[in-house]
């Protein structure tokens, strides 16, 4: 006979596997970190004996379930705000929270008890994004799971790093360090098209390439993600990271709720896998994604809960079955996602979604030990029917609890022995998660009143993208600089006139920046305001560094629609004191050596006597852009006859201030 490390005996196995075969009475052999055997239990006892000797009792055998999208850290984030619209809710509490928190010691602790959370719930392999990702993978290893773990990418500075670049470089050597680990496989993780660039989409995908590792992105999570990628790059958002190059590498695809046909037979074409993760869709008010389409079409399809910030628990077990209810909801038709199916999403195409079903998801030969024992009599699951093969999947889709997994082991070792975890240690990390919160607390509360906070609260607030390269210069008169604008060197992309009309809010508190309040009149060519716009902008820290001929770098701006009167606002915000600055301003976008900016010429005349200006701005996301933007800067002054004037490093109200 031969030798096994451990031998399950007396099992009703799910396979999961292409045919979905079970065995009842079944066996399965384990040695080292892989499955050597299944099948019939007379047969598998024959051929194999072990050292240990599993007597399953009639449990359900089958493979551990698959989290194909999370953020595990955020447990630590789980229920400071909800019931909140979502602009609200990211703006106002987890940007600022993750600001202020997050460090590698609280991603190790939050991971940790993600872990202990996904354990006891049958899961064994999970998909993450977050900050800090080598302390996810660090955390997940000592606890004995399996995980893609993607380093984060986004445009502008994050926790964990101050610059594009930074980030890049710190997921490259995460990379290296990671590549070939028996539980961990690294990837990369650019966040959204909407938070990134298309060039740091191109360069992500070609790390992810370079390494042959996925690269996991959220994408279509919303209808206005949407919206927005069609009014600005005339095409929808599968299409547009295809462009990018995005879909040459293994992505895997979280959300895709508001994907058409045709994004479905594009990631289907380009191999792609996908997380559908149906309470935070539910909850966020994301929608309902084509989950039945894109099975139909062969889409590998996983299930995730998302981070638990916005789920708010790990929980498979309902996941999976909420996910077969809304499909039957959805499509009007109860058949349209049966319990084999939604339970094989949460395993082997989950698996398979995040390009590792060679590793697990099933319970093959040659597959990792990657397994559990699910107990399906109690109360809530009895009785059992077996007059179909099928009401095993069903007991476990539709009736069966987290609280149902007794055992589980993870790359042939155990990490659950009758319900007892056995790598971590629960009531230290409550203890520590207790003391965090407690912290949390009192930053919220300390903060609640501030402006962001009301600025956020009124609604449809936004961040702007990044940072701006900026220079502006005192000028005689305006006609010099219009007529060297016909230059050959320079493409004239629309030309604006506005009367804009601020009043900025200055606070008792310089802490808390100063709020603008503009509207801006649209003159047409005649002279004629054709259109009135409002808005507020909230202005923290105007100078983050400085590059030749005091071009400024600038940090990003809170923006908000301003829908309600000034005299509102004078009482919503309560300001200590109020400027007033009216200018005229005439605006070009421009493009120049295939790089865009913004060209302003402002005449100030409250308060008089200001005179004109000359501004030029840029957006920017990397130390390396804004450095080719700031020289880029340089040589627009130059060629429109600006080099010789005052450079201003203040903005108006900075100027009016100081008089």
């Amino acid at each position: 006979m031969a030798q096994a490390d451990t031998l399950f005996l007396n099992a009703h196995i799910l396979t999961m596997d292409e045919r979905l075969t079970q065995y009842d009475p079944g066996a399965l052999a384990v040695k080292g970190d892989s499955i050597l055997a299944v099948g019939p239990e007379d047969e598998i006892k024959k051929q194999y004996t072990a050292a240990e000797i599993v007597d399953c009792g009639g449990k359900v055998l089958m493979p551990g379930l698959v989290n194909a999208h999370t953020h595990v850290p955020m447990t630590l984030l789980r229920g400071i705000a909800d019931d909140l619209r979502l602009d609200v809710w990211l703006q106002g509490y987890m940007w600022p929270v993750e600001r202020e928190f997050v460090s590698p010691e609280s991603v190790r602790l939050g991971t940790s008890i993600a872990c202990a959370e996904l354990i006891r719930s049958g899961v064994t392999t999970f998909n993450d994004m977050y900050f800090y990702e080598e302390e996810v993978a660090k955390a997940t290893a000592q606890a004995g799971m399996r995980a893609v773990c993607g380093q984060s990418i986004l445009k502008f500075p994050t926790p964990d790093a101050t610059s594009y670049e930074d980030a890049m470089e710190g997921a490259r050597g995460f990379i290296q360090r990671w590549e070939g680990h028996p539980l961990i496989v690294p990837s990369i993780a650019p966040h959204a098209p909407y938070t990134t660039t298309a060039d740091i989409l191109r360069e992500t995908a070609e790390l992810a390439r370079e390494f042959d590792v996925p690269l996991h992105i959220h994408l279509s999570e919303t209808a206005l993600e949407v919206e927005n990628m069609r009014r600005g790059e005339g095409m929808p958002v599968i299409p547009y990271v295809k462009k990018q190059g995005l879909l040459e590498a293994k992505v895997i695809a979280a959300h895709c709720v508001h994907i058409d046909a045709g994004e479905i037979r594009t990631l289907h074409h380009a191999g792609a896998g996908v997380s559908h993760n149906p309470s935070s869709n539910l909850k966020l008010a994301s929608g309902f994604a084509p989950v039945t389409g894109m099975l139909a079409i062969g889409l590998n399809v996983g299930i995730g809960t998302d981070g638990p910030a916005s789920n708010n628990d790990l929980d498979m077990f309902e996941e999976v079955r909420l996910a077969a209810f809304i499909a039957k909801a959805v499509t009007n038709d109860p058949t349209s996602l049966p319990a084999s199916q939604a339970l094989l999403m949460a395993t082997r195409l989950g698996a398979q979604a995040l390009h590792i079903g060679h590793l697990t998801g099933s319970l093959t030969p040659g597959r990792r030990a990657d397994l559990i024992l699910v107990d399906l009599s109690p109360l809530h699951n009895s009785p059992s029917f077996r007059r179909s093969p099928d009401n095993t999947y069903a007991q476990i889709v539709y009736a069966g609890k987290s609280t149902d997994v007794s055992d589980v082991m993870i790359n042939g070792k155990w990490v659950m022995r009758e319900r007892t975890l056995l790598t971590l240690d629960e009531e230290e990390l409550l203890a520590q998660a207790a003391d965090i919160a407690k912290k949390i607390d009192a930053f919220l509360i300390e903060r609640e009143q501030s402006v962001l906070s009301k600025l956020i609260a009124l609604g449809g607030s936004m961040e702007e993208e990044s940072f701006e390269v900026q220079v502006k210069v005192k000028i005689a008169e305006p006609n010099p600089i219009i007529q060297a604008l016909m230059r050959d060197e320079i493409v004239i992309l629309y030309e604006r006139h506005y009367r804009q009309h601020d009043t900025y809010f200055h606070f008792a508190d310089p802490s808390q920046g100063r709020l603008r309040y503009r509207e801006d009149d649209f003159v047409d060519d005649k002279g004629n305001v054709t259109n009135v716009r409002a808005r507020l902008t909230l202005i923290g820290v105007l100078r983050e560094g400085e590059f030749a001929h005091d071009v400024l770098l600038s940090r990003s701006r809170f923006l908000a629609p301003a829908t309600n009167s000034l005299r509102f606002y004078r009482e919503y915000f309560k300001p200590a004191s109020e400027v007033f600055i009216e200018k005229d301003r005439l605006r070009w976008l421009i493009k120049y050596k295939d790089t865009e900016f913004y060209v302003n010429l402002d005449n100030v005349s409250a308060p008089p006597d200001l005179g004109y200006f000359l501004e030029i701005k840029s957006r920017t996301w990397s130390r390396k852009d804004a450095q080719n933007k700031a020289r880029l800067v340089n040589e627009l002054l130059a060629l429109l006859g600006a080099s010789g004037g005052e450079v201003v490093t203040e903005d108006y109200i900075e100027i009016v201030t100081r008089r």
